[in-house]
């Protein structure tokens, strides 16, 4: 299949190399050219904008930080919605807030383009092994067509109805859910450190037993040994997703209120500077305030 692919971040990148490695042409299409560069080693043809990949390509895969850059490739000057013929399919992969994924469905439906939302949980690892997890929403022949992209980049495809926003309220919700699994893993691990519990040794037995889920291995194993940087995913990114999700429940009248607990947690960090960490750097914040100094890095 002829793929545009736009935005070579951490998730970005490695999800276009998995899509050459499974025969797709890729024409690729960066801000910072150079990373594009890289991509064209593997087989890429590389662009000078958005718009030119998308002229280019039955679909055109976007995996950008927010609702700021999606809109900017996509309604700007020369931008995917101008480019892509009609037919074609615009396949979201970014995580974006509920409101924009309607906007983005009714603008190329008036162009007689197809659109889908199709956020993946995981971090760049599992993207580098194409063991992702796909959440995918949109007309039932378009996802249907992009299946073979989903199976390159992905251990298994979850499709939630027809409707391209309903992907991205599970992976609103989903990864609110991840940052309550950190908030709770940062206030045990403290708890237990201050109780003169080694970290590793809490987190071994939690994860070996009553929590052996890959989410609480992860972020445990990242929270007991401090290891923040570098980033898998920013804190400032996991601050964006809270917000999209208090949101989406504002906007369906669901009280969270441990989505604001989150949301000011995140903003005390960013306020700290740890904007850049990963966000699993919000246990830190439960460690200060009781009291605990920070492990002395070998």
């Amino acid at each position: 299949m002829k793929v545009a692919f736009i935005g070579l971040g951490n998730m970005g990148e490695p999800i276009a190399r998995n899509l050459l490695a499974a025969g797709h042409e890729v024409i690729a299409y960066n801000r910072t050219r150079s990373r594009a560069e890289e991509l064209s080693k593997g087989g890429a043809r590389i662009t000078a904008s958005a718009g030119e990949a998308a002229a280019q390509a039955e679909v055109a895969m976007t995996m950008l930080a927010d609702d700021s850059a999606v809109e900017q490739v996509v309604f700007g000057s020369g931008g995917v919605l101008d480019a892509l013929s009609p037919g074609a399919v615009h396949l979201s992969l970014s995580t974006i807030s509920v409101d924009f994924a309607e906007r983005l469905t009714a603008a190329h439906a008036q162009r007689g383009q197809q659109y889908i939302s199709a956020p993946v949980f995981g971090r760049p690892g599992a993207a580098a092994e194409s063991k992702l997890f796909v959440v995918a929403a949109g007309a039932k022949s378009a996802v249907e067509r992009c299946q073979p992209l989903f199976d390159a980049i992905g251990q298994r495809t979850f499709v939630v109805g027809e409707q391209p926003s309903a992907a991205n309220v599970v992976k609103v919700a989903g990864n609110f859910m991840v940052a309550c699994v950190i908030e709770g893993l940062g206030e045990a691990v403290a708890l237990a450190r201050k109780h003169g519990i080694q970290a590793s040794a809490f987190v071994e037995m939690m994860t070996e037993s009553i929590f052996p889920a890959p989410v609480y291995k992860i972020y445990g194993q990242h929270i007991a040994d401090e290891n923040f940087e570098p980033a898998g995913f920013r804190l400032a990114l996991g601050l964006k997703d809270v917000r999209l999700a208090l949101a989406a429940a504002e906007k369906a009248a669901v009280p969270m209120p441990f989505a604001s607990v989150l949301r000011d947690r995140a903003l005390s960090g960013m306020a700290r500077g740890m904007a850049d960490l990963d966000w699993s750097s919000m246990a830190r914040l439960a460690a200060e305030a009781a009291g605990l100094e920070p492990r002395k890095k070998k």
